[in-house]
């Protein structure tokens, strides 16, 4: 008997590196990054710096080292910076910023499509006193929980931080999403919708381990000043990495040829909501990216992990930490989500 392949739907971390990747992989030239002397970091480096319009770009371990050194690179012990409630570098990051830099969050309610309200964030900045954290910073995510930052409040709120001398962080884990969203609605390029949304930030992360497939990896990007002190930050966190350009030659790879894809995922998710929508007991959120979230109502609230367990046992694998969630990516076809469809229909349809 064939068993049927497991549909894991639980994160786009979860991605498996493609055949061609692999062959940039082992065949990338190596150094020593720590002596800035792996040319397939340095080509990644450069090559994410000019795609999105900035001076350099610092590859780091992990998009939380990457959050993590942008924050310290802009705020010193004392400051602090604005961030929303449900932003993974306040909410999912263990912390960091508070604990390694005494840099002080100050998080501030989501309206319902994710933005925070320019008179709240202008409400929360602080005076120049003694009684107060120095306010230095607005971080902004992009997308949040799966959805699009509209680029009318992005301008909008960056051009009031900077007005109010705020430097301007955006945490992009999934900022060719956004992009693909963007180019969607605007009929732009995703490569320039990119650029557009991170011009209006002083730094911007990247994850290439989520939606573009790459096994590990995100990159800062800045100003050349800014990379530097982010660079020494990324040596004290651990993140100085020997010959590591295996992992940006995976990287460079994504840049090339995983970008223009996402809009597959994008569709995979409608298919996926568009399935489900129409369960008793379900409400579906209507994706804008490829996330989608599925809350539990009426009788069916308490039966979370009974249905995450009956979609284990058909080999559909979900997340349900606070909200159901699926996310689609490229080790997920149509075929897959069809089946996930499927099996959420039948745990229902036995009740």
């Amino acid at each position: 008997m064939v068993v049927p392949r497991t549909v894991d739907l639980r994160s786009d971390t979860v991605t498996q590196p493609t055949a061609a990747m692999r062959a940039a992989m082992a065949a990338a030239p190596l150094g020593d990054d720590v002596f800035g002397a792996d040319p397939s970091v340095n080509a990644l480096q450069q090559h994410i710096a000019e795609q999105l319009g900035f001076e350099a770009a610092l590859f780091v371990p992990t998009g939380t080292q990457g959050n993590l050194c942008a924050i310290l690179a802009h705020c010193g012990r004392g400051d602090e910076y604005l961030v929303g409630q449900q932003a993974h570098c306040y909410r999912w990051e263990g912390g960091g910023a508070a604990v390694f830099g005494s840099v002080q969050p100050q998080p501030l309610d989501h309206a319902p499509d994710g933005t925070l309200p320019l008179d709240a964030l202008e409400s929360a900045i602080k005076p120049d006193d003694a009684h107060f954290a120095r306010t230095r910073l607005l971080a902004l995510e992009n997308t949040l929980g799966g959805k699009l930052l509209p680029f009318g409040y992005v301008e909008a709120a960056t051009q009031l931080a900077r007005r109010k001398g705020l430097a301007r962080h955006l945490d992009g884990a999934r900022l060719f999403n956004a992009a693909t969203a963007q180019a969607a609605s605007t009929g732009g390029d995703v490569h320039g919708e990119a650029r557009r949304i991170a011009r209006c930030f002083d730094s911007v992360s990247v994850c290439f381990s989520k939606g573009l497939g790459a096994p590990v990896g995100s990159a800062l990007c800045g100003s050349r000043e800014f990379i530097q002190r982010a660079h020494r930050i990324r040596k004290m966190a651990g993140g100085g990495m020997r010959q590591t350009g295996m992992l940006a030659a995976a990287a460079s790879h994504a840049l090339d040829h995983h970008v223009e894809r996402l809009a597959e995922d994008h569709a995979l998710a409608r298919r996926l909501a568009t399935g489900l929508h129409g369960i008793e007991g379900l409400a579906v959120e209507a994706p804008q990216t490829n996330i989608v979230f599925v809350d539990l109502a009426g009788a069916a609230q308490a039966r979370s992990a009974e249905l995450l367990a009956h979609l284990a046992a058909q080999g559909i694998l979900a997340t349900g930490l606070y909200r159901l969630r699926f996310v689609t990516h490229l080790d997920v076809d149509a075929a897959g989500v069809d089946r996930a469809v499927a099996a959420v229909r039948s745990f229902f349809k036995a009740a």
